[in-house]
């Protein structure tokens, strides 16, 4: 295998994800078929399984890591930890918007909306405490600097983006977002 077909296997990856949420969703909401969307949305964590196999497969057989190899580990962290929170996101606005039920996703703002941010902050240091995990176990299990410095580029990379969203959801609680002012 070569990086591009990892890096393929990211992308169907990501695709396939929304497209079991929108058939999860469709046999809920337009069909009636809760179970049956249901196993859907189960299916998620199955594609995650498929990329960690895949980027595996590749690197045993000798490849020399490549940043598609390292965004495998990142896109799988970031699956596990916020695929429930996009999975309801995804839940709330089809039904409002597609199916014409329920409420419209609320806004937030003020301390709602930092302490929101807040929480989307921990599910990133998760994803960060899973992805970085498989990531340097990748490294160890390589076990040569060489094949493995676009992982550890990735790693540096992934560790000051954390601290940069820590910033952004500092701000939030200093600067509470406020609702758009309509007309004067």
């Amino acid at each position: 295998m070569n990086m591009s077909l990892v890096a393929w296997a990211i992308a169907a990856s990501e695709v396939l994800f929304w497209v079991v949420i929108l058939i999860g969703l469709i046999a809920r909401y337009k069909f009636g078929r809760k179970k049956l969307g249901l196993f859907f949305l189960a299916l998620t964590p199955v594609i995650d399984i498929f990329l960690l196999v895949t980027t595996s497969i590749d690197l045993h057989r000798g490849a020399t890591a490549t940043v598609a190899h390292a965004l495998a580990g990142v896109y799988i962290g970031v699956s596990l930890a916020f695929g429930s929170s996009m999975i309801k996101w995804a839940d709330e606005r089809f039904r409002y918007y597609v199916t014409k039920q329920g409420d419209k996703p609320a806004k937030r703002y003020g301390m709602d909306h930092a302490r929101h941010y807040f929480k989307g902050w921990i599910r990133h240091v998760i994803a960060f405490a899973i992805g970085a995990g498989m990531l340097y176990g990748l490294i160890l299990y390589i076990d040569d600097p060489q094949r493995t410095e676009a992982i550890r580029g990735v790693l540096r990379l992934w560790s000051i983006i954390v601290g940069i969203d820590l910033l952004i959801t500092v701000t939030y609680f200093i600067w509470p977002r406020e609702p758009k002012k309509v007309g004067k």
